[in-house]
Order: structure tokens, then C-alpha cells, then sequence
């Protein structure tokens, strides 16, 4: 081995042994590993406002909160959505909202530049429907402005072309508490009261409160609220009470006995709204549990308070276990065996709303949080099947059983389409996308090419089969999802480097020859992406602008995925990039800190694309480890 190469292959090491150390540092005495799960502002905004009109306020440190929503205030006078993305409207007046709630002043300079920053971009009436509901709920906008939500389809019944069950898991669990809510159109009044009259643009006694037209066939939906409208103001609404029952029924039927609805903020305080809207007490122990589960997803330190959009354990700790094994560490290692326990203990064993399209699938899966009977979803299931194929387990014949059920399980979920969707099968009604409620564009769950591909990537590591004619069809729908440049889009990760990674992960497992091609013009379009750093990067705004694809400041996540897909594409074809993977390489072990870890300021997670994007704390930890152990693992020999 010559100088260089060994000097590489000793810095590539000492990178390893650092990062396995932080990581193995890190985990909880119970098994699992869990770090913060970062969103915007419009989360903590949302539940300083839950508070107040619960009068709950006063139990909680959000003086804290201030000082977060202060510290996250940009010099434009704005809130981001993401970071790096110059502010958002939306996000910005709700942060606006909650430190006036909070008894900021509007006179207090930050409040000011915050107002120009909101005034600019149109003021209140250009905000998202949702941040206008919260703005309703303490009369600071106008229910006439926003859709009506007629409870009778809580009674629709499963053969009926639309149903609840149409719309994605999310968009299910929060809308359902939203039908009581809209319905009854409350307006609370908070301690202190507050008007936020000067966030019109047009100044607020001449504000529209209509929902907007689009001129085209979609103002369908807008004729259709009108009726709504009417009906409602006359009192014509059909099944009004008993859809309002449905609604009840469903919502406490859904509560975990930890408190969580749906294992997300927007369905847990939605649901306290819809049960304050009916009048339910503070001390009723169904919204003491509620409120519980949100503080537990509070994050708090010394200084700050802030709220997590969602919890992450199960899977944070599938994904380090695996990069540890890849890493070299061995399947029995006592950490390993601890995840791998945990996770056996998480299956979920109930059925979940998933099984009312699935009529064939047995529970077997896992929710992506600790507690979340109702929401399993495919792509975390995948990756704990490839976490627990891996490690030494006491009880292997356990072990295996537990996989099987997983496996069959996520065979039954393939949509028509043969791909793979995160939570539900066949969700894929887009016209709901259409609706003015739908203007997050987050309506349904179709199949995707980053969750299809873990699955087959599943299916390859572990020598899993399923029907050879679904296998043929879910290789097709990768194969049809590329792109003209060679990528795939990626849903749950930013963006198509994410996809990319995944799928190329998978083909070069399960199809190496019948796809080379496919496999080729994927590695070759990473390659042409790479930053003049050695690293990878992409903004979050290649999903707004697809001429964005592949670019940004370089990550180590992003940097991470980039090799792991070129290193399988080398390891399918037999040839490898490796001038562009040694200098990913080299950009990993150089950006590497002292104590084992990465940095990186930017989201590099999807929740919505377009609209919601997410930072998780150990992407930047542990893809730079799998991606260094499976160079290691195939060149350091």
C-alpha cells in the first residue's frame, strides 16, 4: 500500500473511532438513541397560543419561549421556514402572534422590523389557511375567510368515493379534531388580549375575508365552500350533530395512554382545541394527558423552550445501529444488542388506520416515535428490519419471527402504482391537494421513490422475497420515477440527492445488471453535482425549483448520501468513482470536530415539501459514519 493511500486509510480510521465513540456515548441506558428533531417557529408559536386558551400558560416556562423566538428572529426582521431561506410569511406573523401573547409590545424593536418584514409581503391575508385559523381562534382574523368543513363527512361511509381515509395519515389526525373546531368557530380571549390589526396590509377594515380564486377549474371547491357557508349560517347543515359525535368518538378513540394523537404537535393540538371547543374541563384527565404529551415534546434548557414537531427514537436508532455494524462494530457488541431489544419491544402489534384500505396485511410494523399504535409506517418498518438482520440478538428465533411479520406486513402495504407510500396504501386522491383547506399541498401519501427503495433495499440485504411479479412491478416504478439528468426526487429527504442514495442503494442490491443503466446515469449525475469541495449539497428550494437539483453548500449528511449511492453503484458495476468518493471522503474526515461529531446549519429532512422541512440532529452523525465504514469496508482491504 503505498504512503498516501495509508495516510487516507489511518485518517479514515481515526474518523470512524471517534464518531462510533460519540455515538455509542449517546445511547440511552433503555437502548435507544434520540436527538432533537428541529422545525420552524410555527410549532412553539402554536403551542404558546394552546396555552393561553387553556388558561395553562402559567404551569409552563414560556418566558423561555420569548427568548427562543426572540434568538431565532433573522436581521431581515423574519421567521425562516428553513434555514437560509430569507423568512416566511406564514411563519413569521405566528412568531409575531406568540410574543404579543407572551406581552411583548409592538412597539419593541424586534416586533417592529418584524412587522415591516410581514407588512412587504402582503400582511395577514397572504398567510397559509392555517396560520389564519390560529389567528381566528383569539378573533384576529375572521372565520368567513376560511373553508368550511362540513362534520358529515366524519359519516361517509367505505364504499363512498371519499371518506376521511383518502387523506393522508397527518392530514387525517389533524383534520378530524379541526371538523369540531371549524364547525364551532370559537373566539377566546386571552391573557393578555391582543389585536393584531397592524399586520393588514390593507389595513384591517378594509380585509376580504374570502378564499382565494385561482381562475381556473379548481374555484370549484370555492362555489362549493359558499354552499357550505350558507347552509351553515341557516342551519341546514345535514348530520350536523352526529358527524360533530363522529368527530368526538374517533378523536378519543385515537388518544394513546400517553396522551400522543397521531405521534405529531398538529394532531395533539388540534385535538385539544376540538375537545376545548366541546367545553371539555382543564382537569379532565384526557386533556391533562393531552397536554402532557405535548410537554414531552418540549425542549427546554437554561435559557430556552421550545416545541419539537415530532419525536424520532425508533427511527434514530435503527439508523445508528446501522451505522455502526457498517462501521465494523461487532453484531453482538452489547450497545447493539441493547437497540436491538428496544426496537423488538416497539412492534407494534395493533391494527392502525392502515388497515382500513389494507385489508390483508397483520400488524408487525413500527412508528417512527416511541408510542403510535394507529401509525406505523413502511419506511421506518424497512430500515429496523435491516437494523435487527444485522446485530447478534439472545433470542434469535424471536428475532426472526419479529421479522417476518414486519416483512409481510410491508409486502401488503405495495400500492397499485408498485411502489411504496410512507403510512398508508393507495392514498393518492390528488384533487384533495386542490381544496382551500389543502394549501400545504400535503393532502395524501402516495408511493415515493425513496420509500419504495428502502424496501427493496430491505428485501436485498436481508434475502427477503415477496411475489416476483410486485418485485418486477415495484423495479419498474423506480425505473419510470427517474429523472431525464438520472436522478430520483426524494420525498422524506432533501432532495434528490436523497433520492438518489436510496435508490441506487437498492438497485445495486436487488437488479445490478437488468438496471446498469439506471444505475450508471444516477452514480454519474452525483458525480456531476459534486461540490468544488469535495462535499455534496442541495437547498431545500430545489423542491419549489427543480433547475436547483443537486445544489447548495455542501452538508455532511447530504455528503454522506452522495457516497453511500456511489459506492453502491461501484460496488453493482465494478466501476468506481473514485476520484469524486475520495474527495467526498476527504471532505467528511476534514470537517469532522475533535470530539467525533459534524455541524451543519441546514435542513436536510422533508415533512412537507414546499412547506414544511425538518432538521434531524443525527443525520449529520450517523450517515458520515456509514458512508466511511462502507468505504472502508471496500477499499481499505
Amino acid at each position: 500500500m503505498q504512503t498516501q493511500d495509508r495516510t487516507k486509510v489511518t485518517s479514515v480510521d481515526a474518523a470512524i473511532a471517534a464518531s462510533q465513540n460519540y455515538l455509542l456515548s449517546i445511547q440511552y441506558p433503555d437502548g435507544y438513541w434520540w436527538a432533537e428533531l428541529e422545525s420552524n417557529v410555527t410549532i412553539t408559536a402554536e403551542a404558546v397560543l394552546l396555552h393561553k386558551i387553556w388558561g395553562t400558560d402559567k404551569t409552563r416556562p414560556l418566558h423561555k419561549a420569548e427568548t427562543y423566538l426572540r434568538r431565532e428572529q433573522r436581521s431581515h426582521g423574519g421567521w425562516e421556514l428553513f434555514y437560509g431561506d430569507g423568512g416566511n410569511l406564514s411563519t413569521s406573523v405566528e412568531a409575531y402572534m406568540a410574543l404579543k401573547l407572551l406581552g411583548v409590545p409592538a412597539t419593541d424593536p424586534a416586533m417592529q422590523k418584524a412587522r415591516e418584514f410581514i407588512l412587504e409581503r402582503g400582511g395577514i391575508s397572504k398567510t397559509r389557511i392555517f396560520t389564519k385559523m390560529h389567528l381566528a381562534l383569539i378573533g384576529c382574523y375572521n372565520w368567513r375567510g376560511l373553508p368550511s368543513i362540513p362534520p358529515w363527512i366524519m359519516l361517509l361511509p367505505e364504499s363512498f368515493p371519499f371518506t376521511i381515509y383518502e387523506m393522508s395519515s397527518w392530514a387525517r389526525s389533524s383534520t378530524v379534531p379541526l371538523l369540531i373546531v371549524f364547525d364551532r368557530k370559537p373566539i377566546y380571549i386571552t391573557n393578555p388580549s391582543i389585536t393584531l390589526d397592524e399586520l393588514y396590509t390593507e389595513g384591517a377594515e378594509n380585509v376580504r375575508f374570502e378564499l382565494p380564486r385561482n381562475n381556473d377549474w379548481t374555484d370549484v371547491f370555492v362555489w362549493l365552500d359558499d354552499a357550505f357557508k350558507l347552509a351553515e349560517n341557516l342551519n341546514l347543515v345535514p348530520f350536523r350533530e352526529e358527524g360533530l359525535k363522529a368527530a368526538e368518538k374517533w378523536v378519543l378513540e385515537r388518544q394513546e395512554e400517553t396522551g400522543d394523537w397521531g405521534g405529531i404537535i398538529p394532531a395533539m393540538l388540534n385535538s385539544l382545541l376540538g375537545l376545548r371547543c366541546l367545553d371539555y374541563d382543564v382537569n379532565d384527565p384526557i386533556v391533562e394527558r393531552g397536554l402532557q404529551a405535548v410537554d414531552r415534546f418540549a425542549v427546554e434548557t437554561e435559557d430556552i423552550y421550545w416545541v419539537q414537531p415530532c419525536v424520532s427514537p425508533v427511527w434514530d436508532t435503527a439508523l445508528v445501529m446501522r451505522s455502526l455494524l457498517d462501521s465494523g462494530i461487532a453484531p453482538n457488541h452489547p450497545a447493539l444488542v441493547r437497540g436491538g431489544e428496544w426496537l423488538l419491544s416497539k412492534q407494534i402489534l395493533d391494527y392502525g388506520d392502515w388497515a382500513v384500505k389494507n385489508k390483508q396485511g397483520k400488524p408487525g410494523a413500527w412508528a417512527f416515535e416511541f408510542v403510535n399504535r394507529f401509525y406505523p409506517d413502511v419506511d421506518d418498518s424497512a430500515v429496523v428490519v435491516m437494523a435487527l438482520n444485522g446485530v447478534q440478538l439472545p433470542n434469535e428465533e424471536l428475532k426472526q419471527a419479529v421479522i417476518a411479520r414486519a416483512v409481510a406486513w410491508i409486502a401488503t402495504m405495495q400500492c397499485r402504482d408498485g411502489g411504496w407510500a410512507a403510512f398508508d396504501l393507495d392514498n393518492n386522491a390528488d384533487w384533495l391537494n386542490q381544496l382551500p383547506y389543502g394549501d400545504l399541498k400535503a393532502m395524501i401519501d402516495p408511493n415515493t421513490a425513496d420509500v419504495t427503495a428502502r424496501v427493496l433495499e430491505m428485501l436485498g440485504r436481508g434475502n427477503f422475497s415477496i411475489d416476483p411479479s410486485n418485485f418486477d412491478r415495484a423495479l419498474n416504478y423506480l425505473k419510470n420515477e427517474q429523472e431525464a439528468e438520472g436522478c430520483w426526487y426524494g420525498r422524506w429527504g432533501v432532495n434528490y440527492i436523497y433520492g438518489t442514495s436510496g435508490v441506487l442503494a437498492a438497485l445495486s442490491l436487488v437488479a445490478p445488471e437488468s438496471h446498469r443503466s439506471n444505475i450508471e446515469r444516477g452514480a454519474a449525475w452525483l458525480v456531476s453535482c459534486q461540490n468544488a469541495d469535495g462535499g455534496w449539497g442541495e437547498t431545500c428550494f430545489s423542491y419549489d425549483n427543480p433547475a436547483l437539483k443537486g445544489q447548495g453548500d455542501s452538508t455532511a449528511s447530504q455528503t454522506a448520501w452522495a457516497l453511500i449511492g456511489l459506492l453502491a453503484a461501484g460496488e453493482a458495476t465494478g466501476k468506481f468513482e473514485k476520484e469524486a468518493i475520495d474527495r467526498g471522503i476527504n471532505y467528511l474526515v476534514t470537517a469532522q470536530r475533535s470530539d467525533g461529531t459534524w455541524d451543519e446549519d441546514y435542513f436536510t429532512g422533508t415533512g412537507f415539501p414546499c412547506h414544511f422541512y425538518l432538521k434531524y440532529h443525527l443525520y449529520l452523525q450517523h450517515f458520515p459514519l456509514t458512508a466511511l465504514g462502507r468505504y472502508r469496508a471496500i477499499f481499505a482491504q
